[in-house]
Protein backbone atom coordinates (compact mmCIF):
# COMPACT_ATOMS: atom_id res chain seq x y z
CA UNK A 1 0.00 0.00 0.00
CA UNK A 2 2.78 2.33 0.78
CA UNK A 3 4.47 1.61 -2.50
CA UNK A 4 1.19 2.22 -4.27
CA UNK A 5 0.65 5.54 -2.55
CA UNK A 6 4.15 6.71 -3.49
CA UNK A 7 3.53 5.78 -7.14
CA UNK A 8 0.24 7.65 -7.12
CA UNK A 9 1.89 10.75 -5.64
CA UNK A 10 4.59 10.66 -8.31
CA UNK A 11 2.04 10.35 -11.09
CA UNK A 12 -0.23 13.03 -9.63
CA UNK A 13 1.93 15.49 -7.63
CA UNK A 14 0.11 17.85 -5.23
CA UNK A 15 -0.73 21.35 -6.51
CA UNK A 16 1.25 24.27 -5.10
CA UNK A 17 -0.10 27.78 -4.50
CA UNK A 18 0.76 29.05 -7.96
CA UNK A 19 -0.97 26.12 -9.63
CA UNK A 20 -3.97 26.66 -7.41
CA UNK A 21 -4.02 30.34 -8.37
CA UNK A 22 -3.70 29.45 -12.08
CA UNK A 23 -6.53 27.00 -11.72
CA UNK A 24 -8.70 29.57 -9.99
CA UNK A 25 -7.75 32.11 -12.69
CA UNK A 26 -8.84 29.68 -15.33
CA UNK A 27 -12.12 29.30 -13.53
CA UNK A 28 -12.40 33.13 -13.54
CA UNK A 29 -12.87 33.48 -9.78
CA UNK A 30 -9.87 35.99 -9.06
CA UNK A 31 -10.41 39.28 -7.38
CA UNK A 32 -8.22 42.33 -8.37
CA UNK A 33 -6.17 42.02 -5.16
CA UNK A 34 -5.43 38.38 -5.79
CA UNK A 35 -4.48 39.15 -9.38
CA UNK A 36 -1.92 41.81 -8.28
CA UNK A 37 -0.47 39.45 -5.67
CA UNK A 38 -0.11 36.77 -8.31
CA UNK A 39 1.84 39.04 -10.62
CA UNK A 40 4.25 40.06 -7.83
CA UNK A 41 4.92 36.43 -7.01
CA UNK A 42 5.68 35.67 -10.62
CA UNK A 43 8.22 38.49 -10.82
CA UNK A 44 9.97 37.38 -7.62
CA UNK A 45 10.10 33.82 -8.85
CA UNK A 46 11.67 34.88 -12.15
CA UNK A 47 14.36 36.85 -10.27
CA UNK A 48 15.23 33.87 -8.09
CA UNK A 49 15.62 31.66 -11.14
CA UNK A 50 17.89 34.27 -12.79
CA UNK A 51 20.19 34.43 -9.75
CA UNK A 52 20.51 30.66 -9.52
CA UNK A 53 21.33 30.32 -13.20
CA UNK A 54 24.00 33.09 -13.10
CA UNK A 55 25.74 31.65 -10.03
CA UNK A 56 25.82 28.18 -11.56
CA UNK A 57 27.36 29.53 -14.78
CA UNK A 58 30.12 31.47 -12.97
CA UNK A 59 31.02 28.47 -10.81
CA UNK A 60 31.27 26.19 -13.78
CA UNK A 61 33.41 28.74 -15.65
CA UNK A 62 35.88 29.14 -12.78
CA UNK A 63 36.22 25.38 -12.44
CA UNK A 64 36.76 24.94 -16.17
CA UNK A 65 39.48 27.66 -16.26
CA UNK A 66 41.44 26.20 -13.36
CA UNK A 67 41.10 22.69 -14.69
CA UNK A 68 41.22 21.15 -11.24
CA UNK A 69 37.57 20.97 -10.24
CA UNK A 70 36.03 20.31 -13.62
CA UNK A 71 34.27 17.09 -12.67
CA UNK A 72 33.51 17.79 -9.05
CA UNK A 73 29.92 17.96 -7.95
CA UNK A 74 29.10 21.48 -6.68
CA UNK A 75 26.94 19.99 -3.92
CA UNK A 76 29.80 17.87 -2.58
CA UNK A 77 31.69 18.95 0.64
CA UNK A 78 34.87 19.50 -1.37
CA UNK A 79 33.28 22.32 -3.33
CA UNK A 80 32.20 24.29 -0.25
CA UNK A 81 34.12 27.48 0.61
CA UNK A 82 36.13 27.19 3.80
CA UNK A 83 35.91 30.02 6.36
CA UNK A 84 39.69 30.76 6.18
CA UNK A 85 39.94 30.42 2.41
CA UNK A 86 41.49 33.43 0.66
CA UNK A 87 39.51 32.86 -2.51
CA UNK A 88 36.49 34.95 -3.33
CA UNK A 89 33.29 33.82 -1.66
CA UNK A 90 31.00 35.61 -4.08
CA UNK A 91 31.21 32.78 -6.57
CA UNK A 92 32.69 35.12 -9.16
CA UNK A 93 36.13 35.68 -10.57
CA UNK A 94 38.84 33.27 -11.63
CA UNK A 95 39.29 31.67 -8.21
CA UNK A 96 42.63 33.41 -7.56
CA UNK A 97 43.68 34.49 -4.01
CA UNK A 98 42.51 37.90 -2.89
CA UNK A 99 45.10 40.71 -3.14
CA UNK A 100 47.49 38.37 -4.91
CA UNK A 101 48.04 36.33 -1.74
CA UNK A 102 48.99 39.43 0.28
CA UNK A 103 45.69 39.66 2.11
CA UNK A 104 44.56 38.13 5.36
CA UNK A 105 44.65 38.82 9.04
CA UNK A 106 48.02 40.01 10.34
CA UNK A 107 49.53 40.18 6.84
CA UNK A 108 51.17 43.44 5.70
CA UNK A 109 51.84 42.41 2.14
CA UNK A 110 53.32 39.74 -0.02
CA UNK A 111 56.55 38.04 0.99
CA UNK A 112 59.66 39.90 -0.14
CA UNK A 113 57.79 43.08 -0.99
CA UNK A 114 59.72 46.31 -0.24
CA UNK A 115 57.79 49.51 0.36
CA UNK A 116 59.25 52.91 -0.57
CA UNK A 117 59.31 55.84 1.80
CA UNK A 118 56.16 57.89 1.39
CA UNK A 119 56.49 61.65 1.37
CA UNK A 120 54.17 63.38 3.87
CA UNK A 121 51.19 64.94 2.22
CA UNK A 122 50.12 68.33 3.58
CA UNK A 123 46.55 67.62 2.46
CA UNK A 124 46.45 64.47 4.58
CA UNK A 125 44.02 64.96 7.54
CA UNK A 126 46.54 63.21 9.81
CA UNK A 127 49.41 65.44 8.71
CA UNK A 128 51.19 66.88 11.77
CA UNK A 129 53.59 69.68 11.02
CA UNK A 130 55.36 69.54 14.40
CA UNK A 131 56.25 65.84 14.00
CA UNK A 132 58.05 66.27 10.68
CA UNK A 133 61.81 65.99 11.07
CA UNK A 134 62.71 68.36 8.24
CA UNK A 135 60.58 71.22 9.56
CA UNK A 136 62.68 74.31 10.34
CA UNK A 137 61.34 77.06 12.58
CA UNK A 138 62.84 80.55 12.33
CA UNK A 139 62.15 83.59 14.46
CA UNK A 140 61.07 86.47 12.28
CA UNK A 141 61.64 89.93 13.77
CA UNK A 142 59.94 92.79 11.90
CA UNK A 143 62.10 95.67 10.79
CA UNK A 144 61.99 98.69 13.08
CA UNK A 145 60.74 101.86 11.46
CA UNK A 146 62.22 105.30 12.02
CA UNK A 147 59.64 106.30 14.64
CA UNK A 148 60.30 103.31 16.90
CA UNK A 149 64.08 103.45 16.41
CA UNK A 150 64.66 106.29 18.87
CA UNK A 151 62.45 104.64 21.50
CA UNK A 152 64.43 101.41 21.24
CA UNK A 153 67.93 102.92 21.02
CA UNK A 154 67.66 105.57 23.75
CA UNK A 155 67.34 103.17 26.74
CA UNK A 156 70.08 100.91 25.36
CA UNK A 157 72.57 103.79 25.19
CA UNK A 158 71.57 105.19 28.59
CA UNK A 159 72.07 101.78 30.22
CA UNK A 160 75.42 101.47 28.48
CA UNK A 161 76.53 104.74 30.10
CA UNK A 162 75.91 103.05 33.46
CA UNK A 163 77.53 99.63 32.97
CA UNK A 164 79.98 100.35 30.08
CA UNK A 165 79.76 96.82 28.63
CA UNK A 166 80.00 96.98 24.82
CA UNK A 167 79.21 93.26 24.43
CA UNK A 168 75.87 93.77 26.14
CA UNK A 169 75.00 96.49 23.62
CA UNK A 170 76.06 94.23 20.77
CA UNK A 171 73.76 91.45 21.97
CA UNK A 172 70.83 93.83 22.32
CA UNK A 173 71.36 95.20 18.81
CA UNK A 174 71.43 91.68 17.35
CA UNK A 175 67.95 91.08 18.75
CA UNK A 176 66.65 94.14 16.88
CA UNK A 177 66.06 94.21 13.15
CA UNK A 178 67.44 97.67 12.38
CA UNK A 179 67.44 97.06 8.64
CA UNK A 180 68.57 100.02 6.57
CA UNK A 181 68.36 102.26 9.68
CA UNK A 182 71.40 100.58 11.24
CA UNK A 183 73.71 103.52 10.64
CA UNK A 184 71.41 105.84 12.62
CA UNK A 185 72.34 104.06 15.86
CA UNK A 186 75.81 105.64 15.74
CA UNK A 187 74.48 109.15 15.20
CA UNK A 188 71.96 108.76 18.03
CA UNK A 189 74.64 107.47 20.42
CA UNK A 190 76.91 110.44 19.64
CA UNK A 191 74.02 112.89 20.09
CA UNK A 192 73.15 111.43 23.50
CA UNK A 193 76.78 111.53 24.63
CA UNK A 194 77.06 115.22 23.68
CA UNK A 195 74.24 115.92 26.14
CA UNK A 196 76.09 114.04 28.92
CA UNK A 197 79.51 114.05 30.50
CA UNK A 198 83.01 113.63 29.16
CA UNK A 199 83.02 110.04 30.41
CA UNK A 200 79.93 109.34 28.31
CA UNK A 201 81.74 110.57 25.20
CA UNK A 202 84.70 108.35 25.98
CA UNK A 203 82.37 105.37 26.36
CA UNK A 204 80.67 106.24 23.07
CA UNK A 205 84.00 106.35 21.23
CA UNK A 206 84.86 102.92 22.61
CA UNK A 207 81.44 101.59 21.62
CA UNK A 208 81.82 102.77 18.02
CA UNK A 209 85.27 101.19 17.87
CA UNK A 210 83.99 97.82 19.15
CA UNK A 211 80.95 97.76 16.84
CA UNK A 212 82.97 98.49 13.70
CA UNK A 213 83.38 95.43 11.46
CA UNK A 214 81.10 93.47 13.82
CA UNK A 215 77.74 95.16 13.59
CA UNK A 216 78.52 98.01 11.21
CA UNK A 217 80.98 98.69 8.41
CA UNK A 218 83.14 101.77 7.88
CA UNK A 219 80.80 102.97 5.13
CA UNK A 220 77.84 102.87 7.54
CA UNK A 221 79.85 104.77 10.16
CA UNK A 222 80.81 107.37 7.54
CA UNK A 223 77.15 107.69 6.60
CA UNK A 224 76.24 108.33 10.26
CA UNK A 225 78.85 111.10 10.67
CA UNK A 226 77.81 112.61 7.36
CA UNK A 227 74.26 112.86 8.69
CA UNK A 228 75.51 114.55 11.87
CA UNK A 229 77.48 117.12 9.86
CA UNK A 230 74.39 117.95 7.81
CA UNK A 231 72.24 118.31 10.95
CA UNK A 232 74.92 120.19 12.91
CA UNK A 233 73.20 123.65 12.76
CA UNK A 234 70.02 122.22 14.31
CA UNK A 235 72.03 120.13 16.75
CA UNK A 236 73.87 123.20 18.07
CA UNK A 237 70.52 124.81 18.98
CA UNK A 238 69.61 121.87 21.21
CA UNK A 239 73.08 120.87 22.43
CA UNK A 240 75.71 123.55 23.06
CA UNK A 241 78.42 120.87 23.06
CA UNK A 242 77.67 119.90 19.46
CA UNK A 243 80.94 121.38 18.05
CA UNK A 244 82.70 118.53 19.86
CA UNK A 245 81.72 116.38 16.88
CA UNK A 246 85.17 117.31 15.53
CA UNK A 247 86.79 115.37 18.37
CA UNK A 248 84.53 112.41 17.65
CA UNK A 249 85.62 112.46 14.01
CA UNK A 250 89.32 112.65 14.90
CA UNK A 251 89.01 109.85 17.46
CA UNK A 252 87.01 107.70 15.00
CA UNK A 253 89.67 108.06 12.31
CA UNK A 254 92.42 107.24 14.84
CA UNK A 255 90.48 104.12 15.95
CA UNK A 256 89.91 103.07 12.30
CA UNK A 257 86.18 103.53 12.68
CA UNK A 258 86.19 105.94 9.73
CA UNK A 259 88.39 105.58 6.65
CA UNK A 260 91.45 107.81 6.39
CA UNK A 261 89.95 109.49 3.32
CA UNK A 262 86.89 110.68 5.19
CA UNK A 263 88.11 114.28 5.59
CA UNK A 264 89.39 114.45 2.01
CA UNK A 265 85.89 113.87 0.65
CA UNK A 266 84.69 117.18 2.12
CA UNK A 267 87.44 119.50 0.89
CA UNK A 268 85.84 122.38 -0.97
CA UNK A 269 82.37 120.79 -0.82
CA UNK A 270 81.03 122.06 2.51
CA UNK A 271 78.73 125.09 2.57
CA UNK A 272 77.76 124.99 6.26
CA UNK A 273 80.02 127.11 8.43
CA UNK A 274 79.62 124.88 11.52
CA UNK A 275 80.48 121.74 9.56
CA UNK A 276 83.52 123.41 8.02
CA UNK A 277 84.82 124.44 11.48
CA UNK A 278 84.31 120.92 12.83
CA UNK A 279 86.17 119.34 9.91
CA UNK A 280 89.05 121.81 10.24
CA UNK A 281 89.30 121.11 13.94
CA UNK A 282 89.42 117.36 13.29
CA UNK A 283 92.18 117.90 10.71
CA UNK A 284 94.23 119.87 13.23
CA UNK A 285 93.86 117.18 15.89
CA UNK A 286 95.00 114.49 13.47
CA UNK A 287 97.96 116.54 12.24
CA UNK A 288 99.39 117.05 15.75
CA UNK A 289 102.25 114.87 16.89
CA UNK A 290 101.38 111.88 19.03
CA UNK A 291 103.83 113.00 21.70
CA UNK A 292 101.87 116.23 22.18
CA UNK A 293 98.28 115.04 21.94
CA UNK A 294 97.14 111.49 22.31
CA UNK A 295 93.76 110.98 20.72
CA UNK A 296 93.13 108.03 22.99
CA UNK A 297 92.67 110.56 25.79
CA UNK A 298 90.91 113.22 23.77
CA UNK A 299 88.02 113.10 26.25
CA UNK A 300 90.30 112.82 29.28
CA UNK A 301 90.34 110.00 31.83
CA UNK A 302 86.97 109.92 33.54
CA UNK A 303 85.61 108.56 36.77
CA UNK A 304 87.24 105.69 38.58
CA UNK A 305 89.81 105.27 35.83
CA UNK A 306 91.82 108.14 37.26
CA UNK A 307 94.66 107.36 39.69
CA UNK A 308 93.91 107.86 43.39
CA UNK A 309 96.75 110.36 43.81
CA UNK A 310 95.34 112.44 40.98
CA UNK A 311 91.88 112.46 42.56
CA UNK A 312 93.29 113.49 45.95
CA UNK A 313 95.20 116.31 44.29
CA UNK A 314 92.07 117.50 42.48
CA UNK A 315 90.03 117.48 45.72
CA UNK A 316 92.72 119.43 47.62
CA UNK A 317 92.80 122.00 44.84
CA UNK A 318 89.00 122.22 44.92
CA UNK A 319 88.94 122.91 48.68
CA UNK A 320 91.75 125.49 48.52
CA UNK A 321 89.98 127.39 45.75
CA UNK A 322 86.78 127.33 47.79
CA UNK A 323 88.51 128.76 50.85
CA UNK A 324 89.75 131.61 48.66
CA UNK A 325 86.59 132.31 46.63
CA UNK A 326 83.83 130.97 48.88
CA UNK A 327 81.82 129.88 45.80
CA UNK A 328 79.83 126.82 46.87
CA UNK A 329 78.21 126.31 43.43
CA UNK A 330 81.60 126.19 41.69
CA UNK A 331 82.92 123.70 44.24
CA UNK A 332 79.84 121.53 43.71
CA UNK A 333 80.27 121.66 39.93
CA UNK A 334 83.93 120.64 40.17
CA UNK A 335 83.07 117.73 42.44
CA UNK A 336 80.41 116.48 40.01
CA UNK A 337 82.86 116.68 37.11
CA UNK A 338 85.21 114.30 38.92
CA UNK A 339 82.49 111.59 38.63
CA UNK A 340 83.70 109.59 41.63
CA UNK A 341 80.72 109.34 44.04
CA UNK A 342 82.34 106.34 45.70
CA UNK A 343 85.38 108.48 46.61
CA UNK A 344 83.58 111.46 48.19
CA UNK A 345 84.69 110.34 51.66
CA UNK A 346 88.15 111.56 50.69
CA UNK A 347 86.74 115.07 50.18
CA UNK A 348 85.17 114.99 53.67
CA UNK A 349 88.44 113.73 55.16
CA UNK A 350 90.52 116.44 53.47
CA UNK A 351 88.03 119.14 54.49
CA UNK A 352 88.16 118.17 58.19
CA UNK A 353 91.97 117.94 58.16
CA UNK A 354 92.15 121.44 56.64
CA UNK A 355 89.99 122.71 59.50
CA UNK A 356 92.33 121.14 62.05
CA UNK A 357 95.41 122.59 60.38
CA UNK A 358 93.92 126.06 59.80
CA UNK A 359 94.97 128.95 62.02
CA UNK A 360 91.62 130.74 62.43
CA UNK A 361 87.96 129.89 62.98
CA UNK A 362 86.91 131.09 59.53
CA UNK A 363 87.97 127.82 57.89
CA UNK A 364 85.69 125.82 60.19
CA UNK A 365 82.64 127.94 59.32
CA UNK A 366 83.28 127.77 55.57
CA UNK A 367 83.89 124.02 55.56
CA UNK A 368 80.74 123.49 57.60
CA UNK A 369 78.72 125.43 54.99
CA UNK A 370 80.32 123.46 52.14
CA UNK A 371 79.58 120.08 53.74
CA UNK A 372 76.06 121.26 54.60
CA UNK A 373 75.47 122.18 50.94
CA UNK A 374 76.78 118.82 49.74
CA UNK A 375 74.58 117.05 52.31
CA UNK A 376 71.38 118.89 51.40
CA UNK A 377 71.91 118.48 47.65
CA UNK A 378 72.55 114.76 48.06
CA UNK A 379 75.93 114.97 46.39
CA UNK A 380 77.62 113.44 49.47
CA UNK A 381 75.68 110.58 51.02
CA UNK A 382 75.45 109.77 54.69
CA UNK A 383 77.70 106.76 54.22
CA UNK A 384 80.44 108.85 52.62
CA UNK A 385 80.06 111.55 55.30
CA UNK A 386 80.35 109.07 58.19
CA UNK A 387 83.28 107.33 56.54
CA UNK A 388 85.18 110.60 56.08
CA UNK A 389 84.70 111.67 59.72
CA UNK A 390 85.55 108.19 60.99
CA UNK A 391 88.85 108.25 59.12
CA UNK A 392 89.74 111.50 60.91
CA UNK A 393 88.78 109.95 64.27
CA UNK A 394 91.09 107.01 63.64
CA UNK A 395 94.04 109.18 62.62
CA UNK A 396 93.51 111.89 65.25
CA UNK A 397 96.35 110.69 67.54
CA UNK A 398 98.80 111.01 64.65
CA UNK A 399 97.39 114.38 63.60
CA UNK A 400 97.72 115.69 67.19
CA UNK A 401 101.49 115.23 66.92
CA UNK A 402 101.59 118.00 64.32
CA UNK A 403 98.57 119.91 65.69
CA UNK A 404 98.65 119.86 69.53
CA UNK A 405 95.12 121.23 69.91
CA UNK A 406 93.63 118.86 67.34
CA UNK A 407 91.28 117.20 69.86
CA UNK A 408 89.86 120.51 71.06
CA UNK A 409 89.38 121.84 67.53
CA UNK A 410 87.83 118.54 66.46
CA UNK A 411 85.30 118.58 69.25
CA UNK A 412 84.28 122.15 68.43
CA UNK A 413 83.93 121.41 64.70
CA UNK A 414 81.92 118.21 65.35
CA UNK A 415 79.53 120.09 67.66
CA UNK A 416 79.08 122.81 65.01
CA UNK A 417 78.32 120.24 62.30
CA UNK A 418 75.83 118.48 64.55
CA UNK A 419 74.03 121.73 65.31
CA UNK A 420 73.65 122.41 61.57
CA UNK A 421 72.40 118.82 60.96
CA UNK A 422 75.43 117.85 58.89
CA UNK A 423 76.25 114.73 60.93
CA UNK A 424 74.21 112.46 63.18
CA UNK A 425 74.22 112.30 66.96
CA UNK A 426 75.80 108.86 66.86
CA UNK A 427 78.71 110.20 64.82
CA UNK A 428 79.13 113.15 67.22
CA UNK A 429 79.25 110.86 70.26
CA UNK A 430 81.91 108.72 68.54
CA UNK A 431 84.33 111.68 68.48
CA UNK A 432 87.39 110.84 70.67
CA UNK A 433 88.48 113.23 73.45
CA UNK A 434 91.84 113.77 75.13
CA UNK A 435 92.30 112.06 78.54
CA UNK A 436 92.07 114.46 81.46
CA UNK A 437 95.16 115.08 83.62
CA UNK A 438 94.54 115.21 87.40
CA UNK A 439 96.56 116.25 90.40
CA UNK A 440 98.52 113.61 92.22
CA UNK A 441 96.42 114.01 95.34
CA UNK A 442 93.14 112.14 95.37
CA UNK A 443 91.02 114.72 97.23
CA UNK A 444 91.04 117.35 94.51
CA UNK A 445 87.52 116.54 93.31
CA UNK A 446 88.61 115.90 89.75
CA UNK A 447 89.86 119.42 88.98
CA UNK A 448 91.58 119.59 85.58
CA UNK A 449 95.16 120.78 85.80
CA UNK A 450 95.69 123.99 83.86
Amino acid sequence: WNIFCQQVSIVNPPLDDDDALNESEVNGNWTPQEKALHEARLKAKAKRRLRKSSSRNSTSDSFSESGDMGGVDPHSPKSKVLPNDRKSRMGKGRGLPKKGGAGGKGVWGAAGMVYEVEEPDIRDPNYDESSQGDTVYAKVVPEIDEKELEKMVNPIVQEYFEHGDTKEVELLLKELNLGHHKYEFSSMAVSLSLEGKASHRELTSRLLSDLTNKMMSQSEMARAFDKMLKELPDLILDTPEAPLVSQFIARAIADHVLPMSFLDCYKGKVDCEHARVALDRATVLLSMKKEVVRLDNVWGVGGGLRPVKHLIKEMNLLLKEYLISGDVAEAERCLRDLEVPHFHHELVYEAVVMVLEASGDNAGQMMMKLLQSFWKSGLVTIDQMNRGFQRVYDELPEISLDVPHAHTIMEGFVDLCFQEAVITKQLRDACPSRGRKRFVSEGDGGIIKN
